[in-house]
């Protein structure tokens, strides 16, 4: 999983992660220059891809990988307070795990625990071809 992480989006943002297991994945991002809009704060997108890498990472550990993928499907957040620095973390915890879709919460909260960003996602399990 890490090394795959490396040389994509997740990489390429600073994510790190923290806990991977069945059901639960937590991921850390620094908040960083680069993930911030114009208006010196926290990019709403990066939130997302953030929490939509969670779900993804979360729902790749409860499926047989060699068979089949796990894709977002859905998603929506609410930006709850703005970042301009520091440090982010992201907990994704299962709502539903289907074999043909997961729902994942993820709640985005900075490094004194307060919510950035909470986010429900929809991820597809398809086959591989």
């Amino acid at each position: 999983m890490r090394e795959k992480a490396a040389n994509s989006v997740i990489g390429l943002m600073g994510i790190s992660f923290a806990e991977l297991s069945l059901d639960r994945v937590v991921l850390e991002m620094p908040v960083v220059s680069k993930v911030l809009q114009p208006a010196g704060i926290l990019h709403g997108g990066v939130s997302v891809l953030l929490a939509e890498t969670a779900a993804s990472i979360a729902s790749e550990l409860n499926i047989d990988q060699t068979r089949y993928a796990a894709v977002g499907l859905e998603i929506n957040a609410n930006h709850l307070r703005p970042k301009t620095d520091g440090r982010l973390t992201a907990e994704a915890t299962p709502l539903h795990r289907g074999r043909k879709t997961m729902v994942w919460d993820i709640r985005i909260a900075d490094e004194a625990g307060k919510l950035v960003c909470i986010s429900r996602c929809t991820v597809a399990i398809v086959e591989k071809p």
